[in-house]
């Protein structure tokens, strides 16, 4: 496939993803279904918005990958892989949006997260096997730890995904420049329709993002969230794990540093305070941008720093073995915690100076 047809059918998931959410959004506000109200704590949208964002992505993805099929006459030849991660995705949706609607356990959601992983697992053959040289002293195999290792990893990408989801495009945003990176770095993008999940939430962030006016705006919901992260982790395991595609496995942690570290580290504080880890807060990267920036400034930011992240990863994984890589997001890592604390300090300053 080359970049024309990348192009074309970016525009053909893009139109079907617009049309699908319009559809969708305009129902769910009619009928009062899959609503989401705004609250004074942590939620900064003014008026009752949809939040059928992940339906209309998947819907989208099914309609244009079932004509990207026929076009290409490719019926029957889909690859395992590509065919039970959209297969998987629609018991995932319906899953979460049940959490949407009641609001499920913590527990519950990982148990929903780890069994979809599993059953992912088991159907296509593919797991986290080898870590790379991550230490300079070999290969590292998994061997049997291959497999629980590959649950904890799905279930902490879609997690931190699903906690990243603060502001409008955030989520999406970041999530769609992983898929971007990884795509075209490793060679992925040219033969598979992640070109059309890349396209499908496109069509979504034009209305997330309100270029249509605020009034026709759509959120993801834990369902969408929770989608794109398992599509995000799976196709990082994938493409890091499959010979075709030359690319170390740390690599992958610079495509979704942002989200990552930001789960690790309020994870880590919020256990420190003896408070729940999934409690909701105004903790996040985004939450302490804001006391600095616009929504839009804080999401224009954070997407930068994702994007220049990535590239660096990148560019380590052309030069240096991934040991090197390895120490370098460690060292990354450490400044990313003392300039978010910089500003955690700044936020604290603020909040007791307004009470």
């Amino acid at each position: 496939m080359d970049l024309t047809i990348i192009l074309d059918y970016i525009i053909i998931s893009i139109i079907a993803s617009m049309t699908i959410n319009s559809v969708l959004r305009n129902y769910a506000k009619r009928y009062k279904i899959l609503v989401d109200l705004p609250d004074r704590n942590r939620k900064f949208h003014r008026r009752p918005t949809p939040i059928t964002g992940g339906i209309g992505i998947l819907l989208a993805l099914l309609i244009s990958g079932k004509l990207y099929i026929d076009l290409n006459d490719l019926t029957g030849y889909v690859p395992e892989f590509t065919f039970q991660l959209v297969l998987i995705s629609v018991p995932l949706l319906i899953l979460f949006i049940i959490d949407d609607i009641k609001d499920l356990k913590p527990y519950f959601r990982i148990l929903i997260q780890s069994s979809l992983t599993v059953y992912m697992i088991m159907s296509t053959g593919v797991y986290l096997e080898t870590l790379g040289n991550l230490f300079g002293f070999g290969n590292i195999s998994l061997g049997i730890l291959g497999i629980p290792f590959t649950i904890f990893c799905v279930v902490g990408v879609m997690n931190a995904f699903n906690m990243m989801d603060g502001i409008n495009g955030l989520c999406s945003g970041c999530a769609m420049l992983a898929l971007l990176l990884i795509g075209f770095y490793s060679g992925l993008i040219y033969d598979s329709m992640l070109v059309l999940i890349i396209g499908s939430m496109i069509g979504f962030l034009i209305f997330n993002l309100g270029f249509f006016g605020k009034k026709r705006g759509v959120f993801l919901g834990d369902s969408g969230s929770n989608l794109i992260g398992f599509w995000v982790a799976w196709i990082a395991i994938y493409s890091s794990q499959n010979e075709i595609y030359s690319i170390e496995p740390v690599t992958m942690l610079w495509f979704i540093a942002i989200p990552l570290l930001d789960c690790i580290g309020l994870i880590v504080d919020r256990l420190k305070k003896g408070k729940n880890w999934s409690t909701a807060g105004r903790d996040h990267i985004h939450h302490k941008l804001m006391e600095k920036f616009s929504s839009r400034g804080t999401l224009f930011v954070i997407l930068i720093i994702t994007l220049i992240t990535g590239l660096f990863g990148m560019l380590i994984d052309e030069i240096w073995p991934s040991y090197i890589s390895m120490i370098l997001f460690l060292i990354y890592g450490l400044v990313y915690y003392v300039v978010l604390g910089f500003f955690g300090k700044n936020f604290l300053k603020i909040n007791k100076e307004n009470v």
